[in-house]
């Protein structure tokens, strides 16, 4: 049969769960360089199979002789509270009977309660000065029960202590003298047998002490002083006047209470006699357990508190939960009445509270934050002296083991706070903040003077660790395979790990030592990193060598960017302090650069020839017009300027050179792929019998080129050619820039655009021949169709032909198609318009066709616009389709219009002027000219002089036939004749009001024996003739002063025009009176300076 000390061999589950995390923690310890030489060990909170015993048997002690009412929120039951203490010290049920029954046969202790007086307020005062001198007498009753249980149904009497309980027994507390608010805070300690049938008692007295009247009368101050002195002298002298009792049922308290109490009265006189301010506990002594006897009562609590704590730590990871530092109802019960029950102050409790959790949280996983609150309650109570030499060194202890716990979390806190973890930010902030605290506290400095200021401590901390870490990684990726490319990776993976590291440290880490410490951690790990990677980056390039294989340039190209960023981590320039180990690291990958470029375009090269081997040459979409090549190479192109923007060579000048290679190396790429992109058009278009499938795939071709000039037009922006001119400009000599990267792209641009051109202009030639042959068409139409039914074809065969080439070939190339066919169908409109001049019908149809070209070729803005297609031939074309296309009479009328804007626009007399007067009548309808005069004639006879006339005739004919001609007088031998003369015409108003209507005024030499000589023509606008202008009749009419003009000399074209039409006789007599003027002017042209 199993003993009080005897246990069987098991290990029960708390044990189990502390050896996996021990374990655990010895294989984090093997690496000698992630641990410290030396470490305080915390003290071990596993307790021996016989001090496990003792404190079993102490708890069911502690449940079994429990006093008073429970607490809220307290376990009520024993039974739960037993199979509580079962499960957490992990007792077999056969033990647990057997320790259980021995408990139950050990000695009861002495029951005792703790009464604490601390003070009243509001009492009676019973001196004549109008105050009392109070005290207190209590004592505990046993044996009389109260009725009806409640202390106010007993019958009040007076002196209950002094009469009811023995004197022996009886506490009195000292004397307050004068005051209605005392305040004794006396502590009294009342034993006590059954709980069930004791009372407390306590009786307030004022005390009197004999006094003559005199000095009563002395301290009187008002009339109820004075009724006070009458009644004192009715009773015994030196007799105590009662102020009031307290009676409580002891099985009503709590095991703490504190509260306050209203004083009782023994008769209605003063039924208000004040409060009394009192706090209980219900307490042991004498317990008969083996631990009470053989060890302290602080010491036991503390590992009753770890094997509580322990067992709720467990159960929450046996839940897979973290445990949140509260305890449950059956822990917080049990531990509270041991406390009571041991008369544990609180500052003690907070003490083994502390040691407990501080014990455990370096063995068992539970939040930081639990340590707070008994560390702020040590902070609060600390008082040295109160703790004994042991209790302080125990305490020390713990501070140091705690302390150097948290330092080594510190050091590893990479790997035991892993950002994998959602909540290891705020666990590590949580350490943090009770380190702090702990070392911010007065007990820390008193206890531990010599230790290093914490912020020191945690900085050398994180500085070991991140050596530490760095060797750790190190190791971890040491290759399998010994060999320069596999060590050259592995370096690779190891400066990975260190940027990202770098990185969580930035956004993270840094931030929580900032706020808990400020330390600023990141240049710290930054400068450790730095001098560790430099080393092991020297030594690999010094193991690499000059000679670089494509394999080896690679690993390197990948080491140096990677390099790169790392750099960019670090403080600028400005920021540091000295030199930092990786400050000019590119020169140690100077001999790779040769690889990286070669390796670069024979990737890019590799790359395009597969996407155009690959492409079908057919669009990507109703948007995207090129092909898959294109946007290969548009990607190729772009990884050429990612990898030069990863290169940014420091050193300005080689990185120009590196910088022409790049631009030469995409230059010969994109002509290589226009080269190969043809190549693989004619391959595909052979044996092609559809036609329209090879203007297909010549569309995506030049689509495709214009898509990489578009691509190559970006490389000044892509290679920051802007900020390299700023960097070597001062070295470069004047120009060199322009003449090797500028002229380089333009090159190529060049030659791209040829490429386009040529394509453009194929696709071109097989429109143009449709064009023209839909033109000529036009043209032989017969008369009776409608020119807009006879240009149907034409318009039809466009819309189908532009609307596929806008759908297959992107803006810029439709454009220039545009501009090519623009250019052809205005060459065949010209040639077309000079074949058919004589045919007004024909000329008409091209009138309407160019208008509709215009409008289609435009096509409202999204074709050319106006300033392309309005080019001179066009403008000229118009004109003389117009002229064409106008009937003669139209003809005649737009002479006469030019005629008079020839006269608006002529200023010079020296042909001489006319002078007249004209004005029209509306009521009369007529219009009336007074010829005045003429000056400044030409002398056309042989004696220097003229004979001149002036015949005025209104133009054109066929809009005033009925109106013949009429003439002014002639005037011999006179250049500057007065004719006064005055001629009516009976016209309509409407006629006159026509374009190119006026008034002819032809001056004439009058030869007797020959046709009259020409002196000059003169044109006056019939619309601007008073009477014609507006409604009103006219006033005064004012002269016009008209100069005399001569018909062109080189030939009107509209009299070119009407001269051809043979069959009209109307536009033959016109010109035949028109080429007489032309003619006489032509003998008597004026010499110059006249």
């Amino acid at each position: 049969m199993a003993t009080l000390f005897s246990h069987p061999q098991r290990r029960p589950p708390l044990l189990r769960q502390a050896i996996k995390i021990r374990r655990r923690r010895v294989r984090d310890q093997q690496d000698p360089l992630s641990q410290p030489a030396q470490e305080i060990q915390p003290p071990s909170h596993h307790l021996s199979p016989k001090e496990r015993a003792l404190l079993y048997e102490e708890a069911l002690y502690t449940v079994l002789h429990r006093l008073g009412q429970p607490e809220p929120n307290h376990v009520v039951e024993a039974s739960e509270l037993l199979r509580y203490l079962q499960e957490a010290f992990h007792m077999e049920p056969e033990e647990h009977q057997q320790m259980l029954q021995r408990v139950r046969e050990l000695e009861k202790p002495i029951f005792c309660l703790k009464a604490t007086v601390k003070q009243a307020k509001g009492i009676l005062g019973k001196d004549v000065s109008g105050f009392s001198d109070p005290y207190c007498l209590l004592g505990i009753e046993q044996g009389v029960g109260l009725p009806g249980g409640s202390p106010g149904s007993r019958r009040r009497q007076k002196a209950v202590v002094r009469h009811t309980i023995p004197e022996e027994q009886t506490h009195r507390t000292q004397v307050i003298t004068q005051t209605l608010n005392p305040v004794w805070d006396e502590t009294f300690i009342l034993e006590f047998e059954d709980i069930t049938n004791a009372s407390f008692h306590l009786d307030m007295w004022d005390l009197d002490t004999v006094e003559s009247v005199r000095q009563k009368l002395g301290e009187l101050t008002d009339l109820h002083g004075l009724r006070r002195i009458f009644k004192e002298a009715r009773k015994d002298k030196g007799q105590d006047d009662f102020l009031g009792n307290v009676v409580l049922r002891l099985q009503d308290l709590h095991c703490r209470e504190d509260q306050w109490y209203p004083l009782e009265p023994c008769t209605e006189t003063y039924p208000d006699r004040g409060q009394c301010h009192l706090q209980f506990q219900l307490i042991h002594k004498r317990r008969a357990t083996l631990a009470s006897h053989s060890q302290p009562s602080y010491t036991v609590h503390l590992h009753l508190l770890q094997q509580l704590v322990s067992h709720e730590v467990t159960q929450h990871q046996a839940g897979s939960t973290s445990w949140d530092g509260s305890l449950s109802p059956q822990a917080a019960t049990i531990l509270f009445l041991h406390a009571t029950q041991k008369d544990l102050s609180d500052f003690h409790q907070s003490m083994a509270q502390w040691l407990a959790y501080s014990r455990l949280y370096q063995s068992l996983e539970f939040p930081s934050s639990c340590l707070l609150h008994p560390i702020t309650s040590i902070e609060y109570q600390w008082i040295q002296g109160r703790l004994k030499a042991e209790q302080q060194e125990e305490l020390a202890t713990s501070f140091s083991s705690l302390l150097a716990y948290g330092l080594s979390l510190i050091r590893r806190f990479r790997s035991v706070f892993p950002l994998s973890i959602s909540d290891s930010p705020a666990r590590l902030q949580s350490l943090l903040r009770v380190l702090v605290q702990m070392c911010k506290m007065k007990a820390f400095g008193e206890l531990c003077p010599d230790s290093a200021p914490l912020p020191h401590l945690v900085t050398e901390a994180l500085r070991t660790g991140t050596i530490e870490w760095f060797h750790l990684k190190q190791q971890h990726h040491q290759p399998m395979v010994q060999g320069i490319l596999e060590a050259g990776k592995a370096l690779l993976n190891l400066v990975q790990d260190i940027i990202g590291d770098l990185h969580q440290c930035q956004r993270t880490w840094n931030k929580i030592f900032l706020n808990a410490l400020k330390i600023d951690f990141f240049p710290t790990a930054f400068l450790e990193l730095q001098w560790l990677v430099a080393k092991r980056v020297q030594d690999h390039m010094a193991a690499v060598g000059s000679s670089v294989s494509p394999e080896m340039g690679e690993s390197l190209f990948q080491l140096y960017v990677s390099l790169k960023e790392f750099c960019q981590l670090g403080p600028l320039p400005s920021k540091r302090e000295g030199v930092l180990a990786l400050d000019g690291f590119h020169r140690w990958f100077q001999p790779a650069i040769p690889s990286w470029l070669q390796k670069t375009y024979s990737v890019a090269l590799a790359r395009v020839q597969r996407a155009v081997q690959m492409d079908q040459l057919v669009p990507l979409g109703e948007l995207i017009k090129h092909s898959t090549s294109a946007v290969d190479l548009s990607t190729c192109f772009a990884q050429i300027s990612h990898t030069a923007r990863q290169l940014d060579w420091p050193d300005p000048e080689e990185a120009f050179m590196i910088t022409v290679k790049f631009v030469e190396d995409t230059c010969r790429l994109a002509l290589v792929y226009c080269s190969l992109i043809k190549a693989r058009a004619r391959q595909l278009s052979e044996g092609q019998k559809d036609q329209g499938q090879a203007a297909n795939m010549l569309c995506v071709v030049v689509n495709d080129m214009e898509q990489l000039r578009l691509v190559i037009g970006k490389l000044p922006t892509q290679l920051a050619w802007e900020a390299l001119e700023q960097q070597v400009g001062v070295m470069l000599e004047q120009g060199q820039l322009q003449n090797t990267l500028h002229a380089q792209l333009q090159c190529a641009l060049a030659g791209l655009g040829h490429e386009i051109r040529t394509g453009v202009r194929t696709l071109a030639e097989q429109l143009e021949a449709g064009i023209a042959k839909h033109i000529q068409k036009l043209v032989g139409v017969r008369e009776s169709v409608p020119p807009e039914d006879a240009i149907l074809p034409l318009m039809k065969f466009l819309e189908v032909k532009l609307c596929y080439m806008n759908t297959n070939l992107v803006q810029e190339n439709f454009s220039s198609l545009l501009t090519l066919l623009w250019t052809h169908t205005l060459t065949v409109l010209v040639e077309a318009a000079a074949s058919q001049r004589s045919s007004s019908l024909a000329s008409s149809r091209l009138k309407i066709a160019l208008q509709n070209l215009e409008i289609c070729f435009h096509a409202e803005g999204c074709g050319l616009p106006p300033e392309a297609l309005h080019t001179a031939t066009f403008q000229a074309l118009q004109k003389d389709l117009e002229l064409q296309a106008a009937s003669s009479r139209e003809l005649i009328q737009k002479y006469f219009c030019n005629r008079i804007q020839q006269q608006g626009e002529t200023t010079s007399e020296e042909l001489g002027a006319v002078t007249v007067k004209a004005s029209y009548r509306t009521s009369e309808q007529k219009l009336r000219v007074e010829l005045l005069s003429a000056s400044s004639l030409l002398p056309l006879d042989s004696n220097g002089s003229s004979d001149p006339f002036v015949q005025l005739t209104l133009e054109p004919r066929h809009e005033f036939p009925e109106l013949a001609p009429r003439e002014t007088q002639k005037h011999k031998k006179d250049l500057h004749p007065l004719f006064d003369e005055t001629f009516e015409f009976l016209v309509a108003a409407e006629p006159c009001r026509k374009d190119g209507a006026c008034l002819l005024l032809t001056v004439l030499d009058h030869d007797t024996l020959g046709a009259d000589d020409l002196e000059g023509e003169a044109f006056l606008p019939l619309c601007k003739v008073p009477g014609l202008t507006g409604s009103e009749e006219p006033g005064e009419v004012p002269q016009t002063r008209l100069p005399l003009t001569y018909p062109a000399p080189n030939g009107d074209p509209i009299l070119q025009l009407l001269e051809s039409r043979k069959g009209d006789r109307e536009a033959q007599a016109f010109v035949r009176l028109r080429r007489q003027r032309a003619k006489q002017a032509s003998q008597h042209i004026p010499r110059s300076g006249r």
